[in-house]
């Protein structure tokens, strides 16, 4: 199920400042993913549905369990916040 993107972020996981933790049921997770993509940013995804460990990491550091949840830079997001996500793509120097 591999899209174009997909495989342009797996080359970028280790230089990406961006994080998203989400799963392939969740429009929001798209809708982040396809923003990010017009932006040409680069990202790691990490599927909560595959990667439970890394799931239950992020939402007990953040204490939520809502998806999607982003990390960029020191910031963290939960869900498809446009707003939030300019502001802090702003703040690290990432637009």
């Amino acid at each position: 199920m591999g899209s174009m993107s997909d495989g342009k972020k797996k080359d970028k996981d280790d230089e990406a400042k961006v994080t998203i933790w989400g799963a392939e049921w969740c429009p929001p997770c798209h809708a982040v993913k396809r923003f990010l993509d017009s932006h040409k940013i680069a990202y790691k995804y990490v599927d909560v549905d595959k990667d439970r460990e890394s799931g239950i990491k992020i939402a007990e550091k953040t204490g939520w369990t809502s998806i999607p949840i982003i990390n960029i830079g020191e910031e963290y997001i939960v869900g498809f916040d446009i707003a939030k996500l300019n502001e802090a793509l702003r703040a690290a120097k990432l637009v």
